[in-house]
Formats: structure tokens, sequence, C-alpha cells
């Protein structure tokens, strides 16, 4: 699908006309400029390569800066190809948060808030074993049994079990696009949308 690159800027609420405050996320889209642009002949298939966000040339490697150098734009932190859209692209253009209307519908897809190593009730939500009755002392937030007996003598694959949480790639779809800020290249969707603070999300149409 088309879309942008983005940053999450954070979060706020918004009156409707019928005085309803609706929670909020400010996601700062754009503008991208065209770093490469794939055709069937070429690479097999079409798209578009889209950059953002400058970064200094010190921080990028020599395979990166002559990318960016043929493309004639300076060095990004954030590249992402996107497939689907309509109007034809030449290295070095610029596509900004104007393809997106108010009152659309957009898929963002992010990388969620890590959590560390968490046990089964806050990963899974669990409810511990049993409470504390019968004089158990230690099992409020145990996981319990894992498996049956010597058949089948093995635990089945994707139990669920304690381990690291969060830090995965996260798509929330069909957010509303209540409010578009060209001069500002702002989006303001309705609802949140995975991710810290200043991260990096794509936003497709």
């Amino acid at each position: 699908m088309p879309g942008l690159i983005g940053k999450k800027i954070g979060m706020t609420s918004v009156f409707s006309a019928d005085g309803k405050n609706i929670p909020c996320t400010v996601i700062e889209a754009g503008p991208c400029v065209v770093t490469q642009v794939k055709t069937v002949e070429t690479d097999g298939y079409e798209a578009v390569q889209l950059a953002f966000d400058d970064k200094k040339e010190k921080n990028a490697t020599k395979p990166e800066l002559g990318h960016f150098k043929k493309a004639g734009v300076t060095p990004k932190r954030s590249v992402v190809e996107f497939k689907g859209f309509e109007q034809e692209f030449n290295l070095g253009d610029t596509v900004t948060v104007d393809i997106i209307e108010e009152n659309s519908f957009v898929d963002v897809t992010g990388v969620s808030k890590g959590k560390g190593f968490q046990g089964v009730v806050k990963r899974h939500g669990f409810g511990g074993v049993g409470g504390r009755t019968h004089g158990q002392h230690n099992r409020d937030r145990a996981p319990g049994s894992i498996g049956a007996a010597s058949y089948p003598a093995r635990v089945f694959k994707g139990m669920r079990m304690a381990g690291r949480t969060g830090g995965e790639r996260v798509m929330v779809e069909s957010l509303k696009v209540l409010k578009v800020i060209p001069e500002n290249n702002l989006l303001i969707v309705k609802g949140s949308i995975p991710g810290a603070k200043g991260s990096y999300v794509i936003v497709e149409m």
C-alpha cells in the first residue's frame, strides 16, 4: 500500500463536534524523499523507496552515502519501500502528508515498547495458581503445569511461558485520520499506536 514514514510525537486528545473527548496520537509524517524507484524491468516488481529524517554524514556507511548521493539527497535515518503509488515518481521527489485525507483510515506499523523479561501474568494475562488459600504462599503469579505425564513426555511448541516481552513489530489497522496539518507535516489519528515517543512508524493508506 502507498504511505509515508513518520515519527511518533505523542498522545493528546481533541474534542469532536458533538463534544466528545477523543484520545489521539500525533505523528510527524514526512516529508519523505524518493531515494529509489524500482521497476519490473530492473527489479522484477514495482515499488518506491522513501527516506525520512536527516542524519549526519559521519553516521552513515559508505554504501548508504553512495545510495543517497545517487538520489541527490542528504543521508536519512529511515528507509522504507512502498508499493501501490498511482503517480509516477523520480529520484529526489518529495512526498508530503498532503497525500493523506482527513476522515480516511490508515494502518500504522511500529515497534512496540520493550518490557524486558516478564512473567506469565503480565505477558499472557494468566491468573496465577488458585489464589492464596490452602497454605499456598508463593504461587500467586506462577505459570502452573506446562505438560501432562509420560505421554506426551514433552512440552508442546507454543506453550505460553515467561519471556522477553514487547519490542516487536506491530500493525494497528483502520485508525481514523482526525486532522491533517500540512504546514507542520502533522497527522492526528484516533487512538494509540505502538512504540515510544520519537520512534519511527510506517503510515499506510
